[in-house]
């Protein structure tokens, strides 16, 4: 049975129809602050909490529930009775519900604020009580989540207390809360610089997914609570809802977009880009990324880095696509898009920002820094060199192929991935697959070395004038010497960019 609630809120949304509800079921509430204005404000009876503790708030706010008669009001186990002895003798009265949200530490840790503003939103007093409410869940009932008081305020209603099993839920979600809150407060402080010894992340429910990479698959997506990041900000403004593949699909999509300062458009299918090309102006060079795969590209995502115009529109829906993202777009250019029922437009206005990777193994998460180097020094270790036209051509490669599955190779002409290959288990099948789908490509990008000379081979036959790639191998000469033979120039970066 509540006999006593004590709230503290600063979300107060639906706060009042709870407390309204406790009244009528003859609940004492106790509050403090802002709340306790709130409530009285409204008419609510409460008690302030300085009356329980009988020691005034100080410090700004900092202590005011830090106290034995609050905690030990919490955290007595009613069945045990040397825990009701003490806080009898003591004055206590037991504390059967606990209703608080905390300081919105995950909004204003990513607002403009001063180093020192930020700190003062890092809740103490709320979480030491929630985690107090939390391990006694048994006797005190504890809300944290607003959607939860209708919940409560039902069981009450029916039965005069909340069953087991919804104390035990409300607990542990006290804890769910607690570790994202802790997390984002302990990446606050330390930063993105380091590995810490425990990896805490903390992330929220942004939506549940109708299944995952295959529809036996459950799935949701959560984003980052301490952080802004394309993908968390951006805004679905047409289509039907995203799928667990669509989002993977849109990070990596808009990743190679934002890697260019000219305009880009980068066509994707299945995570890894099928077309890409760079243009004056957005219209051309989704056209040209267009006629870098045709077919691959029905059924794809489009990316472009610059505000999309009616004419790239009008060429869009002439496909089935399943997503187009852009940073912004035209008036004209969003309703022809909207022709398109189902077809998902974003808006990303943000680029992206990650400066960390995760990948999940079986009991473990590897983490490493984001790929965010293109190349290390050029060499130019053959005798004939690349053109300035040519190395900056072997340069827009570059920054395609790093997110094209490993071992990749693309074969670029004219600021055209005129062929990719890649995802293979050995370097000469994409070679072959993307000089192959090329047809009258000129020059050739490799994310990593070549172990034989066997790339340079294929190139030569294909009329390859130009080759970009990391270096490193033992065998590296055997290349620069076939590049030699066949006339090919060869430049070094220094960096390699597997994407496994």
């Amino acid at each position: 049975m509540i006999k006593r609630a004590l709230i503290s809120v600063y979300n107060k949304d639906k706060v009042l129809d709870l407390a309204k509800f406790l009244i009528e079921k003859d609940v004492e509430i106790i509050s403090t602050g802002g709340t306790y204005r709130y409530l009285k404000e409204n008419n609510i009876a409460v008690t302030e909490v300085e009356e329980v503790t009988g020691f005034p708030e100080m410090m700004d706010g900092r202590v005011k529930t830090l106290h034995p008669n609050i905690h030990g009001g919490i955290l007595a186990i009613r069945d045990n009775t040397e825990h009701m002895k003490a806080i009898k003798a003591k004055g206590i009265k037991p504390i059967d519900m606990v209703v608080v949200n905390l300081y919105p530490f995950f909004d204003k840790v990513q607002e403009d604020l001063t180093f020192e503003e930020k700190i003062e939103f890092i809740d103490i007093g709320g979480p030491t009580m929630i985690r107090a409410a939390a391990k006694n869940f048994q006797d005190v009932v504890v809300l944290t989540d607003v959607n939860d008081y209708e919940d409560a305020i039902n069981q009450i209603d029916k039965n005069g207390d909340v069953d087991f099993e919804s104390k035990k839920k409300f607990a542990g979600k006290v804890f769910n809360l607690m570790a994202a809150y802790d997390a984002a407060v302990s990446r606050f402080l330390l930063g993105d610089e380091v590995y810490p010894e425990y990896l805490n992340m903390s992330y929220k429910k942004s939506m549940d997914l109708r299944y995952g990479e295959n529809p036996h698959q459950s799935a949701a997506y959560y984003v980052s609570t301490a952080t802004k990041g394309a993908m968390k900000d951006f805004q679905q403004l047409n289509g039907k809802e995203l799928s667990y593949n669509n989002i993977k699909d849109m990070d990596i999509a808009w990743k190679v977009a934002c890697e260019f300062e000219e305009p880009m458009c980068c066509a994707l299918k299945h995570n890894s880009p099928c077309g890409a090309a760079i243009a004056d102006n957005i219209h051309d060079a989704y056209v040209r990324a267009f006629e870098c795969d045709p077919t691959s590209i029905f059924g794809g995502i489009v990316a472009v880095n610059k505000k999309l115009d009616a004419a790239t529109a009008e060429e869009l829906v002439k496909i089935f696509l399943e997503i187009v993202i852009a940073p912004d777009f035209d008036e004209v250019a969003l309703e022809i898009l909207k022709t398109k029922k189902n077809l998902r437009v974003i808006k990303a206005e943000h680029k992206p920002q990650d400066h960390r990777e995760y990948a999940k193994v079986d009991g473990g998460i590897l983490v490493q820094s984001s790929d965010d180097k293109l190349i290390d020094e050029l060499k130019y270790v053959t005798e004939k060199k690349p053109t300035e036209e040519e190395l900056k051509q072997l340069l827009f490669g570059m920054k395609v192929v790093k997110y094209v599955k490993s071992n990749a190779i693309l074969v670029v002409k004219d600021g055209m991935a005129k062929g990719i290959g890649g995802g293979q288990v050995n370097r000469i099948w994409p070679t072959i697959e993307a000089l192959d789908r090329a047809k009258d490509g000129t020059l050739l990008v490799s994310d990593a070395f070549f172990p034989f000379n066997d790339v340079v081979e294929e190139a030569a036959k294909h009329n390859i004038k130009a080759i970009i790639q990391p270096g490193g191998s033992i065998r590296d000469q055997d290349s620069i010497d076939a590049c030699n033979k066949h006339g090919i120039a060869m430049v070094l970066s220094g960096i390699r960019h597997f994407k496994h």
